[in-house]
This record gives structure tokens, C-alpha cells and sequence, in this order.
């Protein structure tokens, strides 16, 4: 158990029967009254993102969790396998609890969050960057720099990014995996 007021970013609390993870908090102590402790949490499973007031001084039950990395070894239907980097053990992970699978590929590693108490496995997360080969494109132009203008390019692992016009087959492209948009182009 921990107080209200022990809550900081990445704490994970467990509300309700569910488990969420704080995303912001903030002390507020108004004019009259107590202070109270405004959070915002994200539920692990769906991803809603809630506010919630504590007292100070209210009881939480906190939730021990682990985060460890994991290389990505192959899917099988709609199960992702992936191999623990400390013990070598084979896991099973389901394709919805990874975020940034669309951009990954074989051999990358992932961090895998999991609750301590029950070795359950929570979520899965792609790193924020990661570099992809362009498979596919339109040629660019000599000289479409100067524009922000993008053409749709299919990467290494199947999905189509948005890149600038210079951007050719068989480059190498950094993609930020959250939202898939294209970040640099990766020097040989």
C-alpha cells in the first residue's frame, strides 16, 4: 500500500480491479479544505486515460511492476514470440499488447512490462526510434528538398510511412514508432 501522495509519473496503482499507471499528478491546496492529490491515469489494458482525486493521505494499493527486454523472434498467427535476453525462456505475447508492431521486425527488442506479483505480462513497447529499410518508393527528384512535400513509402516490415520526396529505394529511414511518422534518413 502507498499514500496519495507518494504517487509520481510511472507509479502503478491498482483501482477498482483494474491496474493503471500514472501519467501526470499534481498537489492541489485550495483556498479552504485539504489538499488533494489530482491524477491522471492510463488503464493498462484499454489505454483510457481517466483524472481521478486522492485525499492526501488515502491508501492505494500499488502494484510492483517489472520492466525487462525482450528480442522478437516470429509470429504465429495472432501471437508474437519473443525470447527473454536474461533467462532465454520463449513468451508468448498477444499482437494487441505491443505497441509499435507495425514497425518491428525480427530481432528487435522490446521492453516488456509485466506485474512482479503474478508474472503478468502487462504490455510490450517498441522503442520510441527504430531505423527501416525503404523496400519501395517512387524515385525522387534531384533538388526536392526545399518543400515539405511527402510521398508514400513501404518500409522492410510491410507498412506504408509517409517520406520526403529525396528519399529513394534501399535507403535506410529512421521512423518514430508511435505515430509511424518518418523522423531522419539514416547516413551509410
Amino acid at each position: 500500500m502507498i499514500k496519495s501522495q507518494d504517487i509520481k509519473k510511472g507509479t502503478c496503482i491498482r483501482l477498482d480491479g483494474k491496474l493503471y499507471f500514472c501519467i501526470d499528478f499534481l498537489h492541489v491546496k485550495p483556498g479552504k479544505g485539504n489538499t488533494i492529490m489530482r491524477t491522471t491515469l492510463k488503464d493498462v489494458v484499454s489505454g483510457r486515460v481517466l483524472e481521478k482525486r486522492f485525499n492526501i493521505g488515502e491508501a492505494l494499493e500499488d502494484v510492483r511492476v517489472e520492466r525487462r527486454p525482450y528480442q522478437y523472434s516470429y509470429a504465429e498467427g495472432d501471437t508474437l514470440h519473443f525470447l527473454n535476453q536474461e533467462t532465454w525462456d520463449d513468451v508468448v505475447i498477444a499482437h494487441d499488447l505491443v505497441t509499435g508492431v507495425d514497425y518491428m521486425k525480427e530481432g528487435d527488442v522490446v521492453e516488456v512490462v509485466s506485474d512482479a506479483s503474478s508474472d503478468t505480462i502487462l504490455f510490450a513497447e517498441m522503442p520510441v526510434k527504430t531505423k527501416l529499410k525503404v523496400v519501395y518508393t517512387e524515385p525522387g527528384l534531384k533538388g526536392d528538398t526545399a518543400t515539405n512535400t511527402t510521398k508514400p513509402a513501404k518500409v522492410e516490415t510491410g507498412v506504408e510511412v509517409r517520406v520526403p520526396l529525396f528519399i529513394n529505394e534501399g535507403e535506410i529511414i529512421e521512423i518514430d514508432t508511435r505515430d509511424g511518422s518518418y523522423l531522419n534518413r539514416v547516413k551509410a
